[in-house]
């Protein structure tokens, strides 16, 4: 009887272990594939029809998608129920009735008649639209938003555009980098991705990602994420399972990872293409023929329901609207993007001039300084240190613009000192660098630099604190030729608050430098 409880008993506790192992097992694969938790939904019929509906691009806060569509458009082939042109539709997403309104054809400057156009890539903040027109060889072209309207597509130039066929592309967070997918030579074979950086004197040589990304076989529907290092792309190598398959790599170390599938609830063995990721990683799109659509091509979502916070994507995304200070009408301003680190301009973008909206996507691990500029107003300015570690975060900020009118005055945010000293960090370099802008554009004015402490420490040692970080700020526009007779030195010490100095939040708004306009 003892041999057999013990038998008994050991293959209970072999049952549990293995189980235990088990569990171990999906959790872990719950944890490193995304796609097992993946919910795929057809978009329905007020984004699909029974003709080809697909290549969709969003913008990264996921409330604009612009696709492609073959519905039909001209009579003849509305009678006839046949598929017309490729044509560029807008919709938009309403968060009350969690749908997307019914498709908008964009007009005719971006859909040229008796040519296919076709959607390929949107800008962060939903303003610059790449499309692919039937030329010949196949071009890239781009529109930009201006206002309500979009402007008549220019063609890429060289060396994004060749003589070859440019099929699809993605705008990285910079708006400065472009990935595209081209046969031209020297790549791996088929169609490759590629990419070219935009500098001060035009873009630079094109790139092959090289062997890790390309195979032999074609790569098509190129996304790079907002966090500026996630890529997602369509292949039919890398051991697909049949057409083009969606994968993903990250560029880490100076390198990209070996790219990994979605998984089987994403990919069928059909052609899966055109993926993209909202900024928050949890809603993704992307074309594909799969039962209970709407005919043909469907555009489909694909949510992560349950997203593994460790994979989240590491940026901030800041949006809002850039308005006047006094009217609240929306402002079409320059938002400067700058790395304060290397005191560096990393991406240039506009608010849009009929609404005031912005988007900025801030990839984490840098120090960021953030300029808002429009003639006739004073510069507004903002810093966000996002550390490399930093997870996803959504910040909504309304800017008001002052006038460049006496009594105005704005806050330095990107001017920093080291600690309990007047000496200016480098970081501050390219704030300060555009305080010199604005007086050498004005030269006739009289501006005051007024420093402010918190309330730690004696009232007479902030003073002093303050006056010498005012006069460390003159000094600098001194030395790059700003007249003495335009500059009042001020400090105020603790005697000026604009927040509670009983936090540390209160006590870093106190510690400021500001410009006031005292005539013009």
């Amino acid at each position: 009887m003892k041999k057999i409880s013990y038998l008994l008993l050991f293959l209970v506790v072999c049952m549990a272990y293995q189980a235990k192992s088990q569990e171990n097992n999906t959790n872990t694969n719950m944890e490193n594939t995304d796609s097992i938790f993946a919910v795929i939904t057809n978009l329905g019929e007020n984004v699909n029809t029974p003709y080809d509906d697909y290549a969709p691009v969003v913008s990264a806060d996921g409330y604009m998608m612009i696709f492609t569509s073959r519905r039909p458009t001209l009579k003849e082939d509305i009678d006839m129920k046949m598929q017309g042109m490729e044509n560029i539709y807008v919709s938009y997403y309403d968060d009350i009735t969690w749908k997307w309104s019914r498709p908008q054809l964009l007009e005719n400057t971006v859909n040229q008649n008796n040519k296919n156009n076709s959607a390929i890539a949107l800008s962060n903040d939903g303003q610059r639209l790449l499309l692919y027109r039937g030329d010949p060889d196949g071009n890239i072209y781009e529109s930009v938003l201006e206002g309500e309207n979009w402007s008549e597509p220019v063609k890429l130039p060289k060396p994004i555009n060749s003589k070859k066929h440019e099929s699809s592309a993605s705008i990285a967070p910079d708006g400065r980098t472009i990935y595209f997918v081209s046969n031209r030579r020297g790549g791996e074979g088929g169609s490759d991705i590629w990419v070219c950086h935009q500098g001060v004197s035009g873009w630079g040589n094109a790139e092959n990602l090289g062997s890790v990304i390309n195979t032999s076989e074609n790569e098509e529907g190129v996304f790079i994420h907002p966090d500026g290092k996630t890529l997602f792309f369509s292949s039919k190598g890398h051991d697909s399972k049949g057409g083009y398959d969606i994968f993903k790599s990250v560029y880490e170390n100076n390198r990209w990872s070996k790219p990994v599938s979605l998984g089987d609830s994403v990919n069928t063995s059909g052609d899966d293409l055109f993926y993209g990721l909202t900024a928050d990683g949890k809603t993704g799109y992307y074309s594909s023929v799969r039962p209970g659509g709407a005919g043909m091509k469907d555009i489909f979502e694909v949510y992560f329901k349950n997203k593994n916070k460790k994979s989240a994507p590491k940026l901030t995304l800041l949006k809002g609207l850039v308005i006047d200070n006094d009217s609240f009408d929306p402002i079409g301003a320059d938002i400067e993007i700058s790395d304060n680190e290397e005191n560096e301009v990393i991406a240039v973008i506009k608010s849009n001039s009929a609404t005031g909206k912005y988007l900025v996507s801030l990839p984490a691990g840098k120090n960021y300084g953030i300029a808002i500029k429009k003639k006739g107003y004073l510069f507004f300015s903002e810093n966000y240190d996002i550390p490399a570690s930093a997870v996803y975060k959504e910040i909504y900020k309304t800017i008001p613009l002052q006038k460049f009118v006496v009594g105005n005055k704005i806050a330095l945010k990107n001017v920093f000192y080291d600690q309990g000293k007047a000496t200016l960090r480098p970081e501050s370099l390219t704030e300060l660098n555009q305080l010199v802008k604005l007086m050498n554009v004005n030269t006739d004015i009289r501006i005051e630099i007024a420093s402010h402490t918190d309330s730690q420490g004696s009232s007479e040692t902030n003073m002093s604190l303050s006056k010498s970080r005012s006069q460390s700020v003159a000094d600098y526009l001194f030395a790059a030729g700003i007249s003495k007779d335009q500059i009042l030195v001020k400090g105020y010490g603790e005697s000026k608050p604009i927040a509670s100095n009983d936090t540390d939040e209160g006590r870093q708004l106190n510690r400021r430098t500001e410009i006031t306009i005292l005539n013009q």
